[in-house]
């Protein structure tokens, strides 16, 4: 039997053989009246609302780790599977972390600005050469807040660059660096990568207290959501000195406003929630969503059920 997939965006044609059904695609709602399955970004909330208006909806396939813009409890009420791709963007936004981290610390931003013969942008102008050298990685100590997957080969990348790594993850106890407290890691860090999910408990995890409790000059970076951070405290952080500089691929909210002050200098580099975009990443996030929607179409459990309970519930 032949199922109707929505997309929230029209995959690549070479992608499209890996569907067992008909394509229907995005950005707009109308076409997931009569679908079977969705494979969806971030793009739509999926609460009740959204899942009552769509009865015939059977599974939603997140192309990423995140699930936050889906009500879980919502999609079991409806009887909605739920699924996501771990594995898929762990190479790219690792990657992507460790470019951040030595363009923040090597300030390329405003080495960059000086090339141009531009005048430094930021408080006080501090970014400009000698007040903010480079910094050596090479010996100092990385944090990861978060040793998932991807914080995990992240940890891996900077242990071959020669730097000491850390971690604190209260949900993991078995991982290739020392596990240590929280306090203990900001104090102790010159680098601090964030790679936890946002939850009630992570958000505005790193507030005012958090950037105050850091090695002072510490380099901060974010690739996981931007919901872990307030930005009013890092701002004052960097002013402070507190942060020496900044990679963030997230944001909160996301784009930032044009006129925000984090887009506007040069001890802070800011991407637009890219890390997972790759070519190779997309295209294994893709599939494996399509798997996991097509797991669940055929009757079969997903490998990545993100709402067990609704297993064998029917609507």
């Amino acid at each position: 039997m032949s199922h109707r997939v929505y997309v929230d965006r029209m995959p690549p044609a070479e992608l499209l053989d890996v569907f067992d059904g008909h394509v229907v695609a995005g950005p707009d709602l109308a076409e997931l009246i009569e679908a079977d399955a969705a494979v969806v970004g971030m793009r739509h909330r999926w609460d009740d609302g959204l899942f009552g208006a769509h009865p015939r909806l059977r599974v939603v396939a997140r192309i990423g780790i995140g699930i936050d813009n889906v009500d879980l409890a919502a999609a079991s009420r409806h009887g909605v599977m739920v699924t996501n791709t771990p594995e898929g963007p762990t190479v790219s936004t690792a990657e992507h972390t460790i470019t951040l981290m030595m363009a923040a610390a090597k300030r390329l931003p405003a080495m960059q600005r000086q090339a141009r013969g531009e005048p430094a942008a930021g408080a006080g102008g501090r970014s400009g050469g000698t007040r903010l050298p480079a910094l050596e990685l090479d010996g100092l100590t990385l944090g990861l807040v978060g040793c998932g997957r991807i914080g995990r080969r992240v940890g891996s990348i900077a242990t071959a660059v020669g730097m000491e790594v850390l971690a604190c993850d209260p949900y993991c106890d078995t991982v290739d660096h020392e596990l240590v407290p929280l306090p203990e890691l900001l104090t102790r860090s010159h680098v601090v990568s964030l790679h936890a999910p946002l939850t009630t408990e992570t958000t505005r995890l790193f507030d005012a207290t958090t950037f105050s409790a850091m090695r002072p000059g510490a380099v901060f970076v974010n690739c996981a959501r931007g919901g872990l951070v307030d930005h009013e405290a890092l701002l004052a952080a960097l002013d402070a000195g507190q942060v020496s500089a900044a990679g963030l691929d997230v944001t909160d909210p996301e784009p930032l406003p044009a006129d925000h002050p984090l887009l506007h200098r040069d001890d802070v580099i800011v991407t637009p929630h890219v890390a997972s975009g790759t070519g190779a990443g997309l295209e294994r996030m893709f599939v494996m969503a399509v798997e996991q929607a097509s797991m669940a179409l055929r009757g079969e459990r997903p490998t990545h059920l993100c709402n067990p309970d609704v297993w064998g519930a029917t609507r």
